[in-house]
């Protein structure tokens, strides 16, 4: 399989709960549904990437259990190269507990299972699909050393290198920049990764320059229903959304990351790949779940 887009990173069965509101400390509150869904956020966005026209490989770990047999199959059914996906015994697969209240925003808790066991030699092992690949995808939620090694070799092939820095909790390394073309993340990631506080758009692009100053090629900051911002060398240009009525924002930012990565697989231009990602996240926050929420192609073609 000749694998345009590698996305290397983690996969989660998402447990969802959804209730009227999310529940304080301490507090127990009666729901109002349940049901679990394939999800992770590299796994989202390889599932994104392959419904919006990119031939994609994952690399990952699952655990010997039922979640991992069901997480593996659920990207082989959307055509997904799964030969990077390995099982790890001994140890669960990842889950996140997510609670998603009536105004569709959610609280989520992970537990990094098989996931936590993604070192740099797994992703070595399987050198030769990033070798293959045009867009090399990482986000947050496996290893620090494993996140750094895969965009350092991305760099060194002079592949398409993204980083969806999610979730973040402070500044990256350094020496992660140079390695990066684009790096994607919402307005609390830019926030912690900057240390500027973000809360409009003016914000976002300080932040975003800042971003650019420590070395990163190219920043798109997505601002969910106010759109995204892109920052690089020629200014900052905003791109609106089209406004929708959310059901669950789960997912909606790895489907704009994959869909990104597959437009630019697929040959658009960089603005056409962010408006197609907005698209398809916009699509998303109108359906319920991670993976089942992601749009196909055939949905966004007029």
């Amino acid at each position: 399989m000749n694998a345009k887009v590698v996305v290397v990173g983690s996969l989660n069965m998402d447990l969802v709960a959804r209730a009227q509101r999310l529940p304080r400390g301490g507090e127990t509150l009666a729901g109002d549904s349940f049901f679990t869904a394939p999800g992770g956020k590299g796994a989202n966005q390889a599932v994104a990437a392959a419904r919006l026209g990119a031939s994609v490989a994952m690399v990952g770990n699952v655990g010997d259990d039922a979640y991992g047999q069901q997480l593996r199959q659920a990207l082989e059914v959307e055509g997904v190269d799964c030969q990077g996906v390995s099982v790890c015994g001994g140890v669960s697969s990842g889950v996140a507990l997510i609670v998603v209240d009536a105004a569709s925003q959610n609280a989520i808790v992970i537990i990094p299972g098989g996931n936590g066991r993604l070192g740099p030699e797994s992703v070595r092992r399987f050198d030769s699909l990033l070798q293959q690949a045009e867009v090399v995808i990482c986000q947050l939620e496996v290893p620090t050393a494993t996140v750094a090694w895969t965009l350092a070799r991305g760099r060194e092939l002079g592949k398409t290198v993204i980083l969806n820095p999610a979730p973040a909790t402070g500044p990256l390394p350094a020496e992660w920049f140079a390695h990066i073309d684009y790096l994607i993340p919402n307005e609390s990631e830019a926030e912690a990764l900057a240390g500027l506080k973000v809360s409009d758009q003016d914000s976002a692009r300080r932040a975003a320059e800042r971003l650019r100053q420590l070395g990163a090629g190219k920043v798109i900051v997505t601002l969910g229903a106010q759109g995204a911002l892109l920052v690089d060398a020629d200014g900052a240009r905003h791109f609106p959304t089209t406004p929708v009525k959310p059901l669950d924002t789960t997912a909606a930012g790895d489907t704009f990351v994959g869909a990104f990565a597959a437009g630019l697989a697929r040959g658009l231009s960089l603005q056409d790949a962010i408006v197609f990602g907005q698209r398809a996240a916009a699509l998303s926050v109108t359906r319920v779940g991670a993976q089942p929420s992601i749009p196909y192609l055939k949905e966004l073609t007029p």
